[in-house]
């Protein structure tokens, strides 16, 4: 089985920013960036980005500074440092505790076509440096918002490192953001492909590569069998990696992988998916004329596949 390059980067990838962890601890620091007029800030409200253009079909990320940056921050949600873009220190902030944010700002609802939307909508149409500035803020914002108790002693968190730990006040536990590895693959073999339908898919008529979590003392490639086996009862021989994409929806890193199917019977776990199938080549390029339709264009579900098909 040949391995398959990716074709281009995956979304949400190719970060601008510098980290820059090792400003994480200097307070001073941190104090005087948060104070500084030209410091920008991502805001995310209720796990959404505000952004504009949206109904235009042009979106962009709106980042805040100044006076509405400081009303955003007001709000009193976590914020965390996200580190440097061209020099400028970013932030991002969480303002759910708002029932509506826009207000807040200068102008009120006068910011004429701004608003907070889902990420995932439009990140196909962002651009690539943005869409991942936003993912970023959102996965972590979720991790600061779900780990308020420590799941030790149950005692409050507090943060430290500029929002990327949470030092429990009880007993000293420091709990550092998640991220949940998952495996996600294409089970190719000869000239057809295997996909599924998921009962959790909003789309009825979506077929996508599978996935599932890696479990505790597993390798990479032993989960990807495993979960096509457990879901199709297809069995897999070679496994070769493609590319990674962060998926912050809310805490997962996606895994991506071509896998060569050893056996062609396919018998579905029906909790899992309501339906598999072998597609050919030409089903997959006219996928409309066969009655179904392939996952979303930022997804690494449609790289692995449109990535397969170029090396035809």
């Amino acid at each position: 089985m040949l391995s398959i390059p990716a074709s281009r980067p995956n979304a949400y990838t190719g970060s601008p920013l510098d980290r820059a962890a090792d400003r994480r601890e200097d307070e001073a620091w941190i104090t005087a960036a948060l104070a500084h007029p030209d410091t920008l800030f991502v805001p995310v409200w209720r796990a959404r980005s505000l952004m504009k253009g949206v109904k235009e079909g042009r979106p962009e990320a709106v980042l805040l500074t100044g006076a509405a940056a400081e009303a955003v921050r007001m709000a009193g949600g976590p914020w965390s440092f996200l580190g440097l873009w061209e020099g400028r220190p970013v932030f991002a902030v969480d303002c759910s505790a708002a029932e509506d944010p826009l207000p807040l700002l200068p102008g009120g609802p006068g910011w004429d076509g701004i608003g907070f939307t889902d990420l995932r909508a439009v990140a196909g149409l962002l651009p690539p440096g943005e869409a991942s500035v936003l993912a970023h803020a959102r996965g972590l914002m979720h991790w600061r918002t779900k780990h308020r108790f420590c799941g030790i002693c149950g005692a409050t968190c507090a943060p430290r490192s500029a929002g990327h730990v949470m030092l429990c006040t009880g007993c000293s536990t420091q709990h550092f953001p998640r991220t949940d590895p998952a495996v996600i693959m294409l089970v190719v073999r000869g000239d057809h492909c295997l996909l599924g339908h998921s009962h959790r898919f909003p789309n009825v008529t979506m077929y996508s590569t599978l996935a599932g979590f890696v479990e505790p003392g597993e390798s990479l490639e032993e989960a990807v069998r495993r979960e096509v086996q457990e879901e199709t009862g297809i069995e897999v021989g070679a496994v070769r990696y493609h590319s990674s994409q962060p998926w912050p929806f809310p805490s997962s890193i996606m895994l991506g992988f071509h896998a060569e199917g050893l056996t062609e019977e396919i018998r579905i776990d029906p909790v899992e998916l309501k339906d598999a199938r072998w597609f050919s080549r030409e089903q997959l390029r006219n996928a409309a004329e066969h009655g179904f339709s392939l996952p979303r264009a930022d997804s690494i579900a449609r790289r692995l596949i449109e990535d397969w098909l170029a090396h035809s």
